[in-house]
């Protein structure tokens, strides 16, 4: 019995060609080499087009109550706040040497988010679009015969236009400016992996 078990023949697992071989340790090499990207509420989710509230305030400042063009800068400026204190919670969170480093560390997260946001997402955007659509209702009002209606809806037009424009330019304005300034004095600069509004990579992170 014992030699007659020993004469079956026995099913082999076949081994991984080299071309397999090759594509297992390849996919396993890009999973390990690809970055751990940090989640961000303020920037991942729908969450941060509240940002870009006053820039579109403003652009519909010509078909609206003036009311609803302030809210827009209300919405915006409760996103700059709470964006904010969530980069300074975040630091809390992690380990620090003494609680004075904790409190400092906290601090400054906190301060450098809220003056990035504040330059970067209320007062340049808003500055700028409000100067653009008040030079377009000018152009349109002097060089057209376009009923006011027309002229009106020309200036959201051209004002809303220009939102995906400016964001990246003013994001590395104040970036710059920041690391120029404010940065040099307490001596931090963000590097996490997604920044500013868009979500894409910048210098003060870049949040937003």
């Amino acid at each position: 019995m014992i030699t007659f078990l020993g004469c079956l023949p026995v099913q082999q697992t076949p081994s991984p060609s080299p071309s397999e071989s090759c594509f297992v340790c390849a996919t396993a090499d890009k999973i390990a080499d690809q970055p751990d990207e940090h989640y961000d509420v303020f920037k991942d989710t729908i969450i941060r087009y509240c940002g870009y509230a006053n820039e579109v305030g403003e652009a519909f400042r010509a078909q609206v109550n003036v009311k609803w063009v302030w809210l827009s800068y209300g919405v915006a400026s409760a996103y700059v706040v709470a964006d904010a204190l969530h980069k300074g919670w975040e630091i809390s969170q992690k380990p620090h040497q003494t609680t004075s480093a904790k409190s400092y560390s906290v601090a400054v997260a906190f301060t450098d988010t809220l003056i990035w946001q504040g330059f970067a997402s209320v007062v340049i955007p808003g500055f700028t679009i409000n100067r653009v659509c008040r030079l377009t209702g000018i152009m349109l009002k002097y060089s057209t015969r376009l009923p006011s209606p027309v002229r009106k809806w020309g200036t959201t037009a051209v004002g809303l236009g220009c939102i995906p424009f400016i964001i990246r330019p003013i994001d590395k304005g104040v970036d710059y400016a920041m690391d120029k300034s404010c940065r040099v004095w307490y001596g931090h600069h963000p590097n996490t992996p997604k920044g500013s509004r868009t979500g894409e990579d910048s210098g003060q992170t870049k949040q937003s």
